[in-house]
């Protein structure tokens, strides 16, 4: 009982988000405080066309899930390893389907609905497989997904597309191919938040996107599919958000979800992990935390505002006891649904949690 009160009482007036700033999401309320929504399955097979032959793609893990809304339901395709291999980033991730009538309670598909097979992308993602989907929606009702291809060499940001969330349209590298060499995850793009879901939005003419792991930079498209990075003028890609030394992302800064566009500005929230030597000394080494910042809507790439603390800390026996040991909660999917935010994210890499908040702003 001791322990719960203090990780009580660390939450509330450290990572509690009581005291937030009228810009900011929250407070956010852990659904189900002892036990992951969504977590392996050992009995879920397909036949791989990479490997031929019949595998086990979610038996090891299942977190970093991207949401949207579809007829009515929320949908989470959220990532999921196998047991191919041993260690973080050795097994292949294929990407889940699961629905829900409450965005709690949900429905899985017995094969994943994205995975590496023999197409022009097999290079790129075979054996690491496809990672950490985000999803938005364009205005005409396309599904459009970032997602990292990882062939456990290089990390790359790639892009499809789906009318259904089920059946996708590979379109390949994020970027222009002289980009290709250099790592890049985790593309969030701004949307408003509408009764049907997040909806791509235009900025200037054109769609912005936050991406990039360890520090963020920001894209420019004008399609959804093809992006170009914001460089400086000495032609280096332009850091928009960085760590923070004594902070909880003093090590490394992540987008999360699709970024927001409101009334005060673009709300990101992302993901920050805590170092071991420059760290925010109250919170354990390597952890990772969720955090939200917001941006200047007139020129995207301006931060105007930033909180000092996390919104989320690891504290049930799920988010601190995984495959990764330190600890996480990385925020991945939002969706809003039934007047509340739902906020999903990987816990410790290893299950699937949610937390919810009220909407004050939506269209």
């Amino acid at each position: 009982m001791k322990n719960i009160f203090l990780r009580s009482i660390f939450f509330l007036f450290f990572c509690g988000n009581v005291y937030a700033s009228s810009w900011e999401l929250g407070p956010f309320t852990r659904v189900d405080a002892n036990r992951p929504i969504l977590k392996s399955d050992p009995f879920s097979s397909f036949f791989c066309p990479m490997l031929q032959k019949n595998v086990f793609w979610e038996s090891g893990h299942v977190f970093n899930p991207g949401a949207a809304l579809y007829r009515n339901q929320v949908v989470v395709i959220y990532r999921a390893e196998d047991n191919c291999g041993s260690g973080l980033g050795n097994h292949t991730s294929r990407l889940g389907f699961a629905i829900s009538e409450d965005g709690v309670h949900f429905t899985k598909n017995r094969a994943p609905t994205f995975f590496p097979q023999e197409d022009a992308e097999a290079d790129y993602e075979h054996l690491g497989g496809c990672e950490d989907p985000r999803i938005v929606q364009r205005e005409d009702g396309l599904y459009v997904m970032t997602y990292t291809q990882w062939n456990r060499q290089i990390a790359v940001l790639a892009v499809a597309s789906s009318n259904n969330l089920k059946d996708w349209k590979k379109h390949g590298y994020a970027f222009s191919q002289s980009m290709r060499k250099k790592w890049s995850k985790a593309g969030a793009i701004v949307c408003r938040a509408t009764k049907d879901g997040l909806i791509a939005a235009k900025i200037h003419g054109k769609y912005w996107m936050y991406w990039g792991e360890g520090t963020v930079y920001a894209a420019t498209s004008e399609d959804l599919i093809h992006w170009t990075p914001i460089f400086d003028q000495d032609r280096r890609l332009l850091p928009i958000l960085e760590p923070r030394a004594s902070h909880f992302d003093s090590l490394l800064v992540e987008p999360g979800p699709p970024a927001i566009l409101q009334k005060d500005g673009i709300l990101l929230l992302y993901n920050g992990k805590n170092s071991g030597i420059r760290g925010d000394k109250r919170m354990p080494k390597w952890v990772y935390s969720p955090g939200q910042v917001l941006f200047n809507k007139q020129k995207p790439t301006q931060v105007l505002q930033r909180a000092s603390d996390c919104f989320l800390t690891p504290e049930t026996s799920y988010e601190r006891s995984g495959q990764y040991g330190a600890g996480a909660i990385f925020v991945q999917g939002l969706v809003p649904y039934q007047g509340s935010w739902y906020l999903y994210y990987g816990a410790a890499d290893s299950g699937i949690g949610v937390a919810t908040c009220p909407i004050d702003e939506m269209e």
